[in-house]
């Protein structure tokens, strides 16, 4: 096994450029898909960096889970139809409505449609839905960048000692989140 030293990794790592554009744009796709519409234009404003959907779109996306998390099927159906989608994820939804017959929908038959895992679920489809109509992706760029990260680790691990990031979530100033030889 090769023994990579924590200053040499670090030296290494600091000789690859990233071009500052390109890490606006997967700061910019990250809050498209995560639905932080606000926080994308105030962003777009400040870094310059193209938005490849309006604003209100984004807004409208996280309109409709809201009220499909809420319960609100009804409501999430008016938004969806409001955002002129393809009608092929309504189906669970439609399905979900049937619940508006029952006055009281925790002790109807269909009671099974409304528990909190399905309505996450059912949220998630909807949002992966209204992404694929509008032609963005179904998760940040960023998620599928650290999968990867943590997969080329794995593969380096086989071969060399050098130092890990472990904890991407969590890495602070003091430690960067850094594992292995000095």
């Amino acid at each position: 096994m090769h023994l990579i030293t924590r200053k040499a990794w670090e030296n290494k790592l600091n000789r690859v450029k990233i071009r500052k554009e390109d890490m606006n744009k997967l700061v910019m796709d990250f809050l498209v898909i995560e639905g932080y519409a606000e926080a994308a234009e105030i962003f777009r404003m400040e870094s310059g960096t193209d938005l490849v959907i309006d604003p209100a779109t984004v807004a409208a996306r996280m309109a409709v889970k809201r009220a499909v998390l809420c319960g609100n099927i009804e409501e999430a159906i008016d938004k969806i139809i409001g955002l002129n989608l393809d009608e092929s994820f309504l189906e669970e939804i439609e399905r979900t409505v049937s619940l508006l017959a029952f006055v009281d929908v925790w002790n109807c038959p269909e009671r099974r449609l409304m528990d909190e895992s399905r309505l996450l679920k059912l949220a998630s489809d909807v949002n992966v839905a209204i992404l694929s109509y509008q032609n963005l992706g179904e998760e940040p760029r960023l998620d599928g960048l650290l999968r990867m990260l943590i997969c080329a680790q794995f593969k380096l691990g086989k071969t060399a000692v050098y130092p890990r990031i472990n904890i991407l979530l969590s890495a602070d100033s003091k430690t960067r989140g850094w594992t292995g030889e000095e």
